[in-house]
């Protein structure tokens, strides 16, 4: 097993378990010195089925490890205080958030999927560990929590034991919500509040899973929402992730809040390649790399390579034999993940030439 964790020592004292997955370390409404967001400005699929977790150049880890499983990443509540959560360090600017995942069993146990903003404008998926028949969607505008109609249960086949895709369509007019292949919300500007509590801010992604049901962390409403005390004696809770894919409609290397207002309006185009399409496009793994060298340098290496090649066959030839079907099943399961990747991409692609996608540009 291999495990993928970036410790943020002072998270714990600054939030309770309920809260670790939605803050903000700089509100643009309320100071004018928080640093610009870095964009995702492409789109990208991360597979978390193989063994290489998260880029920690453009993902963060808090409170808790991630531990990789070949269906897989798991995030774990072993006992109270747990709240393994992973966020991008890049922002779209409307887009596509699609997360394969199974959610978490348990009393008390929440499995989410948070879209959040430095204001705090929000869209939520949210799993109830007590609950294997419903997910439910949510919203925030600014953090804005005075009403209390804006969540939505919606019915899903088994999403504790089947992994499911659920995503996000996000744009300036509206919000649509799928699970699988099914539309079964969409959220229009002037629905919230006249567009008030409409998202239209700067989204990262975070994934996560908590105790709602901790009566140490959290308040009595919380608890009742969560489905109830959490026994920490049936520990562990899992929640799995398979992949995510996230498509960013600007092109923008940054972006910049222009003033305190929160609208999408105040929001500047920073131009430039961002630092997360560098890092996605940088080669992986040692075939990668190899291919990326320029061809005088593998000419080189090639040369250099030969005066000991005599001496090096016999153990190359063992080495070939007994890792012979380790190399072939690797190879197909390679095959296998490029192949899905490749439909996923090919999948968006289409959905996003039939569908009127927009930036949040005038």
């Amino acid at each position: 097993m291999q495990y993928f964790t970036l410790a943020v020592s002072a998270l714990p004292l600054l939030f309770s378990s309920a809260v670790a997955q939605t803050f903000t370390a700089c509100n643009p409404m309320e100071r004018d010195d928080c640093p610009n967001n870095a964009a995702l400005s492409t789109n990208a699929t991360f597979n978390l089925t193989n063994s290489q977790l998260l880029d920690n150049k453009i993902w963060n880890t808090t409170a808790g490890a991630l531990n990789w499983a070949e269906k897989g990443t798991e995030f774990t509540v072993g006992g109270r205080g747990d709240s393994p959560t992973v966020g991008s360090k890049f922002y779209l600017m409307g887009g596509i958030f699609s997360v394969v995942m199974k959610a978490a069993k348990g009393r008390g146990i929440v499995s989410s999927i948070v879209m959040q903003s430095d204001d705090l404008d929000e869209i939520d998926w949210e799993f109830i560990g007590g609950n294997n028949t419903h997910v439910q969607t949510n919203y925030f505008g600014k953090g804005n929590q005075t009403t209390f109609d804006r969540a939505i249960w919606h019915p899903v086949d088994d999403p504790q034991n089947k992994m499911h895709n659920y995503t996000v369509n996000w744009t300036k007019e509206k919000i649509d919500f799928y699970i699988d292949d099914d539309k079964v919300r969409t959220l229009n500007y002037g629905d919230a509040n006249g567009g008030k509590n409409f998202p239209q801010t700067p989204l990262n992604l975070r994934l996560g899973i908590w105790a709602g049901g901790d009566p140490e962390k959290n308040a009595k409403g919380t608890v009742e929402w969560a489905g109830g005390e959490t026994d920490f004696g049936e520990a562990p809770f899992t929640m799995t992730v398979e992949s995510v894919y996230v498509h960013d409609f600007s092109d923008a290397k940054e972006y910049e809040f222009g003033d305190r207002s929160g609208s999408w309006e105040s929001i500047k185009m920073v131009e430039g390649q961002s630092y997360a399409e560098k890092r996605i496009a940088e080669p992986k793994g040692i075939s990668a790399h190899w291919r990326a060298l320029p061809a005088g340098a593998r000419v080189g290496i090639v040369a250099g390579s030969v005066a000991g090649f005599g001496i090096a066959v016999c153990a190359l030839l063992f080495f070939c034999i007994k890792q012979r079907r380790l190399g072939r099943r690797e190879h197909a399961r390679l095959l296998e993940v490029e192949e899905k990747e490749t439909q996923d991409q090919m999948y968006w692609k289409d959905r996003i030439n039939h569908s009127p996608n927009k930036p949040f540009t005038a």
